[in-house]
């Protein structure tokens, strides 16, 4: 069953030097009790479009020009503002990507989860204040730091604040917008492995998104690579790292370390991000495309959403040609 269900959705602003365009016609689902990541560069459109699901995008100058988010079969985008604000936290939380933005600074950490249990349980002061430190000790902070400041956590701790704020109501969809960013190894790890085993605990369903393939491996079932606002490739994890197929997937593969293979330089994706406000005609990705040069129709038209095998979509008017031509060669019908 699909708790959430985006289709075609497209957010752009409007800026004084033009239209920026964020996101541009995304479709994703994502499963009761699943986790799907979703991976790209910074400036991908991916913060952008966790934001348009919970509504929180500014309008102006932010626009949702079209499409529909699906939560639970309701249309978020034509939800009230008193359904939104039950909705959120509640139905739907977000980790934050800076947890020190996303705390209020004049207010202790036990009062600000404490906030969100009281809006949402409708409880005593009592209760709420019980489960307030029931759910610091699940993530990992003593109980008697409750009444301290901010300032006064480090960095993964603060961490571990945003995701007991996230949690505290025990949410059906999870969204984590690249949870372990600016943290260290160590505690990239235990963050990881506290959402992991709270989403197993609740049953949560998770949208994370991130920057970093290794967790993706980790912790979901489903991926989705994002490029200039559109998914360039999907399906499941066996489907992205097995059977890889956008170049641009490849690339970010290709710039991935690897301890079992013996290497002198790693291969970064030539060239930059491009610019929203001025994306490229055909394909976005065939300006640093090493095989863009192979067909004439990359630079001139915008490739649909192909079907290699099932479940696994791919956005590529190259690997479209070349799997065509191997099913033909195989006597399989296209």
């Amino acid at each position: 069953m699909e708790i959430l269900n985006i289709k075609d959705l497209k957010i752009s602003f409007n800026t004084d030097t033009g239209v920026v365009e964020a996101v541009n016609g995304i479709s994703l689902s994502v499963g009761e009790g699943e986790s799907l990541g979703l991976v790209g560069e910074t400036g991908a459109g991916k913060t952008t479009t966790a934001l348009g699901i919970l509504r929180l995008i500014q309008c102006p100058p932010g626009e949702f020009v079209k499409g529909e988010i699906f939560y639970k079969g309701q249309d978020i985008l034509k939800m009230k503002d008193q359904e939104l604000r039950d909705m959120r936290g509640a139905e739907i939380s977000m980790i934050f990507q800076d947890p020190m933005s996303a705390l209020n600074p004049v207010m202790t950490i036990g009062e600000q989860i404490s906030e969100v249990i009281l809006h949402h349980q409708k409880c005593t002061k009592e209760e709420a204040e019980r489960q307030m430190l029931a759910m610091l000790e699940q993530v990992r902070i003593p109980a008697e730091r409750a009444g301290e400041y901010p300032y006064q956590f480090s960095g993964g701790m603060k961490q571990r604040v945003i995701i007991a704020i996230a949690l505290a109501c025990h949410p059906k969809l999870l969204i984590a917008d690249e949870p372990t960013t600016a943290l260290d190894v160590t505690i990239q790890a235990q963050v990881l492995e506290m959402i992991n085993a709270l989403k197993r605990t609740n049953h949560t369903s998770m949208l994370l998104i991130t920057h970093d393939l290794g967790v993706v491996a980790e912790s979901c079932e489903k991926v989705a690579i994002m490029y200039a606002g559109e998914i360039v490739e999907s399906g499941s994890v066996a489907d992205i790292f097995d059977a890889t197929a956008h170049p641009y997937t490849k690339g970010l593969f290709n710039s991935i370390p690897s301890i079992s293979k013996k290497m002198d330089r790693l291969k970064p994706i030539e060239g930059m991000m491009p610019d929203p406000g001025n994306l490229p005609t055909g394909c976005k990705f065939h300006p640093r495309c090493p095989f863009a040069s192979d067909l004439e129709t990359c630079a001139a038209e915008e490739p649909i959403a192909y079907e290699v095998t099932p479940g696994h979509f791919v956005r590529c008017h190259r690997c479209r040609s070349w799997v065509e031509e191997l099913k033909v060669e195989r006597g399989v019908g296209v």
